[in-house]
């Protein structure tokens, strides 16, 4: 039982780094009942409901911000498509626990304490942290109730697609064969007709570019472009400007002590005598008969209590080293456990103390006092978090105001910003459909080129385009779509007729040489430098050139392939030499064989969850009507 965090620990951190999201405030039963409220999906009759849903999209929603950052447009999550993928994610992670249930999979209160305790994110100098733990927690908005409850599902799934996804098979002549064909040197050299030599030759009259911009004027099209100025109230603005008093500062460090500390740690060693605690009377009896002859054995002799737990003990994951569960604060253990622990001094040895494992006999190893850091350690901490506060509570005094204040004085944005103490920004210039870095995303942008500002000139509504940050905008100067005028683009146009009809020439002559060389005529071309490529290594050879290399037939060498390149002109490869992978090393051989057993597992285990599919009975909501998967 013990033993399950030493094993899975890799696996664990990456769950609680994945599981530390903003969560909806709602309570564990309430969202363990959720599929009664709007039923959304159903799997095998159990349902899925609003609150999970929408939890699943605010964990979305984070995910991507964390990896998009700034380019993250917020309007996608409006769309029916991230709706409908969201909620096909909430499915399977339904099935996944149902299959692992039927295979009889499950997480221990136990299993659960030593998983959380791993988890360096609630770790304080390398050790488990119970105030960081809580304060984690409360910061993402979740109960510890709630935490654990998905840490246990998500821990029961991982399980199941780990015994899938990494039990896939690898034959050793599989990755031999990879490997030769991975690893093949192809010698070859290249001769190119180049563009340029066939250009002097080509002209193109003023006929063919005017036809040419007729029937192409799509490809001079400018869009419609706006010049505007803007303005923004974001909480990281307002947090830039706030003001915290020092008295403030300390009042704080004095309310919020227990934040900037180290919970007092305890190390403990136990033997435990198993007993499940729905086992029979006389069962329980007997290993309590059990525990107490050993007790008396380590009363007797305290220096054995070491030897004794690797003889006795039925805890696996601990016996082996004397018992010892290593340090863990209050909040790691049952109950019992825990109250006996912090009761004993160090060196003392308890009486029987009973769980809903069995009988543990406990030895206080040592103990790590609590302390508390220094208020000017913490002081830079405390102040940025009163100015976030501060600032959060003034976005919020400020939101409505600044809304009204750019749609009722819609003739410009100096009133809003005067209202919030910023200077209005820009002009920049903004083209419809070009989405520009920084703040600017679908929805201004919309804003922006709305008949009411385009028409009218005045002030967009004040529109979210980040957390906490309102952006309004303003047009100050209008460009319809055009398209740009023939003289404009001529030369443009001459250029790129002259640079096809030059590559229709170099092609034409190469086939023709191409094809030559092929039946053995001897053609005079100025060959580059030899080269040995690989499927995975082509150098700076052009990518479909490298592919007929490879697709080749090589048993007369030379053999000779071309292909047309629109920016450099007709490519001929001449392959001279075959070069076959000689010796394989183990290493190699097992380094095939892995990557190869890791999409045999995937493959694995996306035919068992399509089969689980298969097998039940799944309806999902498509935002208009039911569909059957």
């Amino acid at each position: 039982m013990f033993n399950f965090v030493q094993e899975r620990k890799r696996l664990v951190q990456i769950v609680l780094v994945l599981i530390i999201l903003p969560f909806a405030l709602w309570g564990l039963d309430s969202y363990q009942n959720s599929g009664d409220i709007g039923s959304l999906a159903t799997v095998n009759g159990s349902k899925i409901g609003q609150p999970e849903f929408e939890d699943a999209m605010v964990r979305q929603r984070q995910r991507l911000r964390e990896t998009l950052g700034e380019n993250l447009d917020p309007a996608i999550f409006d769309s029916a498509e991230m709706k409908h993928s969201v909620l096909q994610g909430l499915v399977v992670q339904h099935l996944l626990l149902e299959e692992a249930k039927k295979a009889g999979l499950v997480v221990s209160d136990e299993q659960m304490a030593r998983l959380i305790a791993s988890a360096p994110a609630f770790q304080k100098d390398g050790r488990f942290d119970k105030v960081t733990y809580e304060t984690a927690l409360r910061t993402q908005g979740m109960s510890p109730a709630l935490f654990e409850y998905r840490v246990r599902q998500d821990v029961l799934a991982q399980q199941l697609t780990d015994a899938l996804a990494q039990n896939g098979y690898a034959a050793d002549a599989a990755a031999e064969n990879l490997i030769r064909l991975n690893e093949q040197q192809r010698v070859i050299a290249v001769a190119k007709l180049d563009l340029v030599s066939f250009l002097s030759g080509i002209s193109v009259g003023d006929a063919e570019i005017k036809a040419y911009y007729e029937a192409n004027q799509q490809r001079f099209n400018i869009p419609e472009r706006a010049e505007v100025e803007y303005i923004t109230l974001s909480v990281d603005d307002l947090s830039a400007k706030m003001a915290v008093p020092d008295s403030e500062v300390e009042q704080y460090y004095r309310e919020h002590a227990n934040e900037f500390g180290t919970a007092e740690q305890r190390q403990a060693a136990h033997i435990l005598i198993s007993v499940p605690k729905d086992a029979a009377d006389a069962d329980k009896e007997s290993a309590r008969r059990k525990a107490e002859t050993i007790l008396q054995q380590v009363k007797q002799k305290p220096a054995t209590f070491a030897a004794l737990a690797k003889q006795h003990s039925e805890d696996t994951g601990s016996a082996a080293n004397g018992g010892d569960l290593g340090m863990f604060a209050r909040g790691m253990m049952v109950k019992p456990f825990e109250d006996m622990v912090f009761s004993l001094k160090a060196g003392e040895i308890s009486s029987l103390v009973q769980t809903d494992f069995g009988f543990h006999i406990i030895k206080l190893s040592g103990i790590q006092p609590g302390k508390v850091k220094p208020l000017a350690e913490v002081k830079a901490q405390i102040v940025q978090a009163l100015k976030l506060q501060r600032a959060n509570d003034r976005f919020a005094e400020l939101a409505e105001q600044f809304s009204n204040a750019v749609y009722e004085q819609s003739d410009s944005l100096k009133p809003a910003a005067e209202l919030i103490g910023a200077k209005v920004m820009g002009p920049i210039w903004l083209t419809h459909g070009q989405q520009p870095s920084g703040l600017w995303n679908a929805k201004i942008l919309q804003a922006v080129f709305s008949e009411d500002a385009v028409k009218n000139k005045r002030n967009t509504s004040a529109i979210e385009v980040a957390a906490n940050t309102l952006m309004a905008a303003r047009i100050k100067e209008y460009h319809v779509s055009s398209i740009r005028p023939l003289p404009e683009v001529a030369d443009l146009i001459r250029k790129q007729l002259q640079n096809q009809a030059a590559l229709q020439a170099a092609s034409k002559q190469g086939a023709s040489m191409l094809a030559q060389l092929q039946r053995g005529e001897k053609k005079s071309l100025q060959w580059g430098k030899s080269q040995s490529v690989t499927r995975a290594q082509r150098n700076e050879l052009n990518p479909e050139l490298s592919r007929l290399v490879f697709a080749a037939n090589v048993v007369k060498l030379p053999a000779f392939v071309a292909v047309e390149d629109p920016q450099q002109g007709y490519l001929i490869a001449r392959i001279d030499a075959v070069n076959e992978v000689q010796a394989i090393d183990q290493q190699k051989r097992e380094s095939y064989a892995q990557q190869i057993r890791q999409m045999t597992g995937e493959a694995l285990l996306h035919a068992y969850l399509e089969d689980a599919k298969g097998r039940a009975e799944i309806t999902v909501k498509n935002f208009t009507a039911p569909e059957k998967l």
